[in-house]
Protein backbone atom coordinates (compact mmCIF):
# COMPACT_ATOMS: atom_id res chain seq x y z
CA UNK A 1 0.00 0.00 0.00
CA UNK A 2 1.56 3.45 -0.73
CA UNK A 3 2.33 5.36 1.93
CA UNK A 4 0.31 8.53 2.63
CA UNK A 5 1.58 12.11 1.27
CA UNK A 6 0.34 15.27 1.41
CA UNK A 7 2.59 18.21 -0.52
CA UNK A 8 2.23 22.43 0.03
CA UNK A 9 1.71 22.24 -3.79
CA UNK A 10 1.16 19.58 -7.03
CA UNK A 11 0.95 19.55 -10.64
CA UNK A 12 0.70 23.62 -10.74
CA UNK A 13 1.57 23.84 -13.93
CA UNK A 14 -0.57 21.26 -17.03
CA UNK A 15 0.86 19.86 -20.26
CA UNK A 16 -1.10 22.99 -21.65
CA UNK A 17 1.38 25.92 -19.51
CA UNK A 18 4.41 23.92 -21.05
CA UNK A 19 3.03 23.92 -24.94
CA UNK A 20 2.70 27.11 -24.93
CA UNK A 21 6.38 27.83 -23.78
CA UNK A 22 7.39 24.83 -26.10
CA UNK A 23 5.39 27.03 -28.99
CA UNK A 24 6.50 30.26 -28.05
CA UNK A 25 10.71 29.18 -27.77
CA UNK A 26 10.22 27.61 -31.26
CA UNK A 27 8.93 30.91 -33.31
CA UNK A 28 10.41 33.64 -30.64
CA UNK A 29 14.27 34.77 -29.92
CA UNK A 30 13.13 37.82 -27.79
CA UNK A 31 12.46 36.54 -24.33
CA UNK A 32 12.90 39.51 -21.99
CA UNK A 33 10.63 42.05 -21.40
CA UNK A 34 8.39 42.46 -24.83
CA UNK A 35 5.29 42.21 -26.26
CA UNK A 36 4.09 39.34 -24.42
CA UNK A 37 4.57 40.76 -21.16
CA UNK A 38 1.64 43.99 -22.40
CA UNK A 39 -0.42 41.26 -23.65
CA UNK A 40 -0.73 39.92 -20.12
CA UNK A 41 -0.19 43.35 -18.40
CA UNK A 42 -3.46 43.99 -20.11
CA UNK A 43 -5.41 40.97 -19.72
CA UNK A 44 -4.57 40.73 -15.98
CA UNK A 45 -5.72 43.89 -16.16
CA UNK A 46 -9.23 42.82 -17.41
CA UNK A 47 -9.49 39.64 -15.24
CA UNK A 48 -9.08 41.94 -11.72
CA UNK A 49 -10.72 45.26 -13.05
CA UNK A 50 -8.76 47.61 -12.81
CA UNK A 51 -6.86 49.87 -15.40
CA UNK A 52 -3.41 49.23 -15.43
CA UNK A 53 -0.83 46.35 -14.28
CA UNK A 54 2.70 45.92 -14.35
CA UNK A 55 4.51 42.80 -14.79
CA UNK A 56 7.53 42.22 -12.38
CA UNK A 57 9.83 39.43 -11.03
CA UNK A 58 7.84 38.70 -7.96
CA UNK A 59 5.39 39.96 -5.40
CA UNK A 60 8.16 41.03 -3.07
CA UNK A 61 9.31 43.51 -5.77
CA UNK A 62 5.95 44.66 -6.46
CA UNK A 63 6.16 45.57 -2.98
CA UNK A 64 9.20 47.73 -3.06
CA UNK A 65 8.20 49.33 -6.07
CA UNK A 66 5.02 50.83 -4.70
CA UNK A 67 6.25 51.94 -1.09
CA UNK A 68 8.97 53.96 -3.23
CA UNK A 69 6.38 55.26 -5.66
CA UNK A 70 4.77 56.28 -1.88
CA UNK A 71 8.13 57.93 -1.02
CA UNK A 72 7.95 59.92 -4.13
CA UNK A 73 4.33 61.32 -4.21
CA UNK A 74 4.57 61.65 -0.36
CA UNK A 75 8.09 62.10 0.86
CA UNK A 76 10.03 59.97 3.27
CA UNK A 77 9.52 59.43 6.58
CA UNK A 78 5.94 58.83 8.32
CA UNK A 79 4.69 55.87 9.34
CA UNK A 80 2.53 52.84 7.39
CA UNK A 81 0.16 50.83 9.36
CA UNK A 82 0.66 46.93 8.63
CA UNK A 83 -0.54 43.86 10.01
CA UNK A 84 1.61 41.93 11.74
CA UNK A 85 0.81 38.55 10.47
CA UNK A 86 1.82 39.51 6.85
CA UNK A 87 5.29 38.31 4.51
CA UNK A 88 8.75 40.13 5.25
CA UNK A 89 8.91 41.64 2.21
CA UNK A 90 5.42 44.01 3.30
CA UNK A 91 7.64 45.04 6.17
CA UNK A 92 11.40 45.41 4.66
CA UNK A 93 10.17 47.85 1.82
CA UNK A 94 9.07 50.43 4.30
CA UNK A 95 12.29 50.29 6.24
CA UNK A 96 14.26 50.18 3.07
CA UNK A 97 12.62 53.52 1.93
CA UNK A 98 12.80 55.35 5.45
CA UNK A 99 9.29 54.62 6.69
CA UNK A 100 8.49 53.23 10.20
CA UNK A 101 5.58 50.31 10.45
CA UNK A 102 3.17 50.40 12.63
CA UNK A 103 2.06 46.64 13.46
CA UNK A 104 -1.60 46.03 14.47
CA UNK A 105 -3.00 43.17 15.53
CA UNK A 106 -4.91 40.16 13.28
CA UNK A 107 -8.49 39.03 13.05
CA UNK A 108 -9.08 35.07 13.56
CA UNK A 109 -11.60 35.18 11.36
CA UNK A 110 -10.20 36.70 8.33
CA UNK A 111 -6.29 36.22 9.45
CA UNK A 112 -5.70 39.80 8.52
CA UNK A 113 -5.65 43.59 9.96
CA UNK A 114 -7.89 44.31 13.10
CA UNK A 115 -9.83 47.43 11.51
CA UNK A 116 -10.37 48.49 14.97
CA UNK A 117 -6.65 48.59 15.59
CA UNK A 118 -5.98 50.56 12.23
CA UNK A 119 -7.83 53.08 13.03
CA UNK A 120 -6.96 53.42 16.78
CA UNK A 121 -3.13 53.53 15.60
CA UNK A 122 -3.13 56.25 12.77
CA UNK A 123 -1.86 59.65 13.03
CA UNK A 124 -0.37 62.95 11.71
CA UNK A 125 2.46 60.67 10.76
CA UNK A 126 0.54 58.07 9.03
CA UNK A 127 1.05 58.29 5.52
CA UNK A 128 -0.40 54.75 4.16
CA UNK A 129 -2.26 51.32 5.44
CA UNK A 130 -0.78 48.37 3.65
CA UNK A 131 -3.12 45.60 4.13
CA UNK A 132 -2.58 42.31 3.46
CA UNK A 133 -5.13 39.44 2.38
CA UNK A 134 -4.03 36.65 3.73
CA UNK A 135 -4.93 32.99 2.57
CA UNK A 136 -7.65 33.69 0.30
CA UNK A 137 -9.71 35.82 3.07
CA UNK A 138 -10.68 39.20 2.43
CA UNK A 139 -8.67 41.86 5.28
CA UNK A 140 -11.21 44.94 3.89
CA UNK A 141 -13.89 46.44 6.32
CA UNK A 142 -16.83 49.13 4.77
CA UNK A 143 -16.14 50.82 8.24
CA UNK A 144 -11.94 51.06 7.04
CA UNK A 145 -12.61 52.16 3.57
CA UNK A 146 -14.40 55.14 4.44
CA UNK A 147 -12.67 56.02 6.95
CA UNK A 148 -9.52 55.56 4.86
CA UNK A 149 -11.39 57.94 2.07
CA UNK A 150 -12.46 60.48 5.04
CA UNK A 151 -8.78 60.59 6.48
CA UNK A 152 -7.16 60.74 3.00
CA UNK A 153 -4.99 58.14 3.94
CA UNK A 154 -3.54 56.02 1.18
CA UNK A 155 -4.80 52.22 0.93
CA UNK A 156 -2.28 49.52 -0.19
CA UNK A 157 -3.71 46.35 -1.08
CA UNK A 158 -0.92 42.93 -0.49
CA UNK A 159 -3.08 40.20 -2.60
CA UNK A 160 -0.22 37.71 -2.89
CA UNK A 161 -2.76 35.02 -1.43
CA UNK A 162 -6.17 36.03 -2.46
CA UNK A 163 -6.28 36.18 -6.20
CA UNK A 164 -10.24 36.64 -7.50
CA UNK A 165 -11.32 36.62 -2.90
CA UNK A 166 -13.79 39.61 -3.48
CA UNK A 167 -15.08 43.01 -0.60
CA UNK A 168 -18.56 43.17 -1.71
CA UNK A 169 -19.32 42.97 -5.70
CA UNK A 170 -15.59 43.69 -6.49
CA UNK A 171 -12.14 41.75 -6.57
CA UNK A 172 -9.81 42.56 -3.87
CA UNK A 173 -6.94 44.66 -5.53
CA UNK A 174 -9.67 47.03 -6.72
CA UNK A 175 -9.71 48.78 -3.66
CA UNK A 176 -6.44 50.70 -2.99
CA UNK A 177 -4.46 53.23 -4.76
CA UNK A 178 -2.16 50.35 -5.17
CA UNK A 179 -2.73 46.20 -5.32
CA UNK A 180 0.20 43.88 -5.52
CA UNK A 181 -0.27 40.10 -6.75
CA UNK A 182 2.63 37.22 -6.39
CA UNK A 183 3.08 34.32 -9.00
CA UNK A 184 4.79 32.45 -6.48
CA UNK A 185 4.49 28.43 -7.51
CA UNK A 186 2.73 27.72 -4.68
CA UNK A 187 -0.02 30.20 -5.29
CA UNK A 188 -3.43 30.56 -7.35
CA UNK A 189 -1.82 30.67 -10.52
CA UNK A 190 2.24 30.80 -11.44
CA UNK A 191 4.42 32.26 -13.39
CA UNK A 192 7.56 30.43 -11.91
CA UNK A 193 8.03 33.73 -10.17
CA UNK A 194 5.81 37.03 -10.63
CA UNK A 195 4.33 39.26 -9.76
CA UNK A 196 2.32 42.38 -10.14
CA UNK A 197 1.41 46.25 -9.09
CA UNK A 198 -2.20 46.81 -10.37
CA UNK A 199 -4.25 50.75 -9.96
CA UNK A 200 -6.75 53.33 -11.92
CA UNK A 201 -4.21 55.89 -11.55
CA UNK A 202 -2.17 56.81 -14.96
CA UNK A 203 0.89 58.40 -12.49
CA UNK A 204 1.19 55.83 -10.31
CA UNK A 205 1.32 53.09 -13.57
CA UNK A 206 3.70 55.32 -15.72
CA UNK A 207 6.20 55.87 -11.97
CA UNK A 208 5.67 51.82 -11.57
CA UNK A 209 7.20 51.24 -15.13
CA UNK A 210 10.05 53.54 -14.46
CA UNK A 211 11.00 51.93 -11.06
CA UNK A 212 10.90 48.87 -12.81
CA UNK A 213 13.53 49.25 -15.04
CA UNK A 214 16.09 51.44 -13.99
CA UNK A 215 14.42 54.02 -13.48
CA UNK A 216 14.59 54.97 -17.35
CA UNK A 217 12.11 57.31 -18.66
CA UNK A 218 11.60 55.39 -22.27
CA UNK A 219 9.72 53.43 -20.02
CA UNK A 220 6.93 55.60 -20.20
CA UNK A 221 6.04 54.31 -23.51
CA UNK A 222 4.40 58.24 -23.92
CA UNK A 223 5.63 60.04 -26.83
CA UNK A 224 4.63 63.53 -25.64
CA UNK A 225 5.92 63.20 -22.47
CA UNK A 226 8.97 61.68 -23.21
CA UNK A 227 9.75 64.66 -25.47
CA UNK A 228 9.30 67.20 -23.09
CA UNK A 229 12.09 65.00 -20.76
CA UNK A 230 14.32 64.99 -23.67
CA UNK A 231 13.52 68.93 -24.09
CA UNK A 232 14.69 68.77 -19.98
CA UNK A 233 17.62 67.06 -19.99
CA UNK A 234 19.40 67.74 -23.45
CA UNK A 235 22.71 67.23 -22.29
CA UNK A 236 21.82 63.53 -21.93
CA UNK A 237 21.55 60.51 -24.26
CA UNK A 238 17.60 60.65 -24.82
CA UNK A 239 17.70 56.71 -24.37
CA UNK A 240 19.24 56.88 -20.87
CA UNK A 241 17.66 59.58 -18.85
CA UNK A 242 17.13 57.91 -15.44
CA UNK A 243 14.69 59.97 -13.52
CA UNK A 244 14.54 58.09 -10.42
CA UNK A 245 16.91 55.16 -8.45
CA UNK A 246 15.47 52.22 -9.99
CA UNK A 247 15.68 49.01 -10.01
CA UNK A 248 15.64 45.83 -12.92
CA UNK A 249 12.91 44.18 -11.57
CA UNK A 250 11.48 43.03 -15.35
CA UNK A 251 9.86 39.46 -15.88
CA UNK A 252 10.39 37.82 -19.35
CA UNK A 253 7.98 36.60 -22.28
CA UNK A 254 8.35 33.03 -20.79
CA UNK A 255 6.54 34.08 -17.52
CA UNK A 256 3.98 36.26 -19.31
CA UNK A 257 3.50 33.11 -21.67
CA UNK A 258 2.43 30.98 -18.31
CA UNK A 259 0.53 33.64 -16.78
CA UNK A 260 -1.35 33.93 -20.07
CA UNK A 261 -2.29 30.37 -20.21
CA UNK A 262 -2.84 29.41 -16.58
CA UNK A 263 -4.99 33.04 -16.17
CA UNK A 264 -7.38 31.11 -18.46
CA UNK A 265 -8.63 28.67 -16.38
CA UNK A 266 -8.10 30.74 -13.27
CA UNK A 267 -11.97 31.53 -12.01
CA UNK A 268 -12.33 27.34 -12.24
CA UNK A 269 -9.41 26.44 -9.85
CA UNK A 270 -10.91 29.28 -7.61
CA UNK A 271 -14.26 27.51 -7.63
CA UNK A 272 -12.37 24.18 -6.99
CA UNK A 273 -10.23 25.54 -4.04
CA UNK A 274 -12.98 27.02 -2.21
CA UNK A 275 -15.27 23.91 -2.50
CA UNK A 276 -12.34 22.18 -0.65
CA UNK A 277 -11.68 24.15 2.03
CA UNK A 278 -15.24 24.60 2.76
CA UNK A 279 -15.22 20.71 2.29
CA UNK A 280 -12.23 20.39 4.70
CA UNK A 281 -13.90 22.87 7.59
CA UNK A 282 -16.82 20.55 7.07
CA UNK A 283 -14.98 17.48 8.28
CA UNK A 284 -12.11 19.32 10.52
CA UNK A 285 -13.10 18.56 14.60
CA UNK A 286 -14.12 21.81 16.17
CA UNK A 287 -13.55 21.02 19.62
CA UNK A 288 -9.82 21.53 19.30
CA UNK A 289 -9.56 23.61 15.67
CA UNK A 290 -10.56 27.23 15.01
CA UNK A 291 -13.09 26.97 12.18
CA UNK A 292 -14.94 30.27 12.59
CA UNK A 293 -13.87 31.63 9.29
CA UNK A 294 -15.40 34.76 7.09
CA UNK A 295 -15.80 33.06 4.13
CA UNK A 296 -17.59 35.67 2.57
CA UNK A 297 -15.78 36.66 -0.74
CA UNK A 298 -12.74 34.09 -0.09
CA UNK A 299 -10.88 32.55 -2.93
CA UNK A 300 -8.80 29.82 -0.58
CA UNK A 301 -4.58 29.83 -1.15
CA UNK A 302 -4.21 26.87 1.26
CA UNK A 303 -6.05 25.10 4.39
CA UNK A 304 -5.25 27.35 7.49
CA UNK A 305 -5.18 25.30 10.78
CA UNK A 306 -5.42 27.10 14.11
CA UNK A 307 -5.51 25.52 17.32
CA UNK A 308 -8.31 26.44 19.75
CA UNK A 309 -5.88 27.41 22.51
CA UNK A 310 -2.28 28.13 22.27
CA UNK A 311 -0.59 24.48 23.98
CA UNK A 312 2.78 24.08 23.12
CA UNK A 313 2.22 20.00 24.09
CA UNK A 314 -0.74 20.06 21.89
CA UNK A 315 1.10 21.65 19.01
CA UNK A 316 4.23 19.41 19.30
CA UNK A 317 1.92 16.82 19.14
CA UNK A 318 -0.07 17.77 16.42
CA UNK A 319 3.53 18.46 14.64
CA UNK A 320 4.51 14.74 15.17
CA UNK A 321 1.02 13.23 13.69
CA UNK A 322 1.26 15.38 10.53
CA UNK A 323 5.45 14.89 9.87
CA UNK A 324 4.26 11.15 10.69
CA UNK A 325 1.79 10.53 7.59
CA UNK A 326 3.69 13.10 5.18
CA UNK A 327 1.85 15.80 5.60
CA UNK A 328 3.93 18.89 4.58
CA UNK A 329 2.71 21.86 6.63
CA UNK A 330 4.06 25.44 7.58
CA UNK A 331 3.75 26.57 11.18
CA UNK A 332 2.57 30.71 11.39
CA UNK A 333 0.94 30.53 8.55
CA UNK A 334 1.11 33.75 5.85
CA UNK A 335 4.79 34.66 6.51
CA UNK A 336 5.84 32.56 9.75
CA UNK A 337 3.18 34.36 11.82
CA UNK A 338 3.95 37.65 14.12
CA UNK A 339 6.80 39.35 11.91
CA UNK A 340 7.54 41.26 15.35
CA UNK A 341 9.59 37.84 16.31
CA UNK A 342 11.50 38.37 13.45
CA UNK A 343 15.69 39.16 13.64
CA UNK A 344 15.79 41.98 11.35
CA UNK A 345 13.14 44.26 13.19
CA UNK A 346 15.35 43.52 16.67
CA UNK A 347 16.29 47.01 17.70
CA UNK A 348 13.64 48.84 16.01
CA UNK A 349 10.28 48.01 16.69
CA UNK A 350 9.39 47.55 20.59
CA UNK A 351 6.39 45.56 21.50
CA UNK A 352 3.93 43.94 23.97
CA UNK A 353 2.93 40.46 23.73
CA UNK A 354 -0.22 41.29 25.44
CA UNK A 355 -1.52 44.14 22.39
CA UNK A 356 -1.01 41.04 19.76
CA UNK A 357 -3.00 38.10 21.22
CA UNK A 358 -4.37 36.76 17.98
CA UNK A 359 -1.08 36.90 15.69
CA UNK A 360 0.65 35.36 18.48
CA UNK A 361 -1.96 32.05 19.09
CA UNK A 362 -1.40 31.42 14.98
CA UNK A 363 2.52 32.56 15.36
CA UNK A 364 3.08 29.36 17.66
CA UNK A 365 -0.44 27.34 16.94
CA UNK A 366 -1.27 27.77 13.43
CA UNK A 367 -0.29 26.42 9.97
CA UNK A 368 -1.44 25.93 6.85
CA UNK A 369 -0.76 22.59 4.40
CA UNK A 370 -1.78 22.56 0.69
CA UNK A 371 -4.97 23.29 -1.16
CA UNK A 372 -5.23 22.57 -4.72
CA UNK A 373 -7.47 22.26 -8.00
CA UNK A 374 -7.12 18.87 -8.34
CA UNK A 375 -7.17 17.32 -4.65
CA UNK A 376 -10.12 14.68 -4.24
CA UNK A 377 -12.20 14.80 -1.69
CA UNK A 378 -11.62 11.08 -0.51
CA UNK A 379 -8.00 12.30 0.57
CA UNK A 380 -9.81 15.93 2.34
CA UNK A 381 -11.08 13.17 4.37
CA UNK A 382 -8.35 11.40 5.47
CA UNK A 383 -6.49 14.36 5.91
CA UNK A 384 -8.90 15.88 8.53
CA UNK A 385 -9.09 11.83 10.39
CA UNK A 386 -5.07 12.24 10.48
CA UNK A 387 -5.31 16.20 11.95
CA UNK A 388 -8.75 14.83 14.23
CA UNK A 389 -6.08 12.59 15.79
CA UNK A 390 -5.51 15.43 18.55
CA UNK A 391 -8.14 14.27 20.79
CA UNK A 392 -5.56 11.41 21.23
CA UNK A 393 -3.28 13.89 22.85
CA UNK A 394 -2.61 12.85 26.82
Amino acid sequence: MPQFNHPLMYNNFSKSDVNCVIKFLKNNNILTQNKKVYEFEKKWSQWLGVKYSVFVNSGASANLISINIIKILKGSGGEIIVPSLTWSSDIYSLIHCGFKPVFVDINLESLSASTDQILKKISKKTKAVFITHAQGFSGLTNKLIKALKKKKIILIEDVCESHGAKHGEKKLGTYGKMSNFSFYYAHHMSTIEGGMICTNEKKIYNLARILRSHGLARELKNKNLEKKIIKKYPELSPQFIFLYPGYNMRNTEIGAVLGLSQLKRLNANNQKRTENFEFFLKHLDSRFFFKNFNLKGSSNYAFPIILKKKNIKVRNFLEKIMNKNNIEFRRGNAGGGNQLRQPYLKGIIKWNVKDFKNVELVHHCGYYIGNFPNLKKNKIIKICKILNQIEKFK
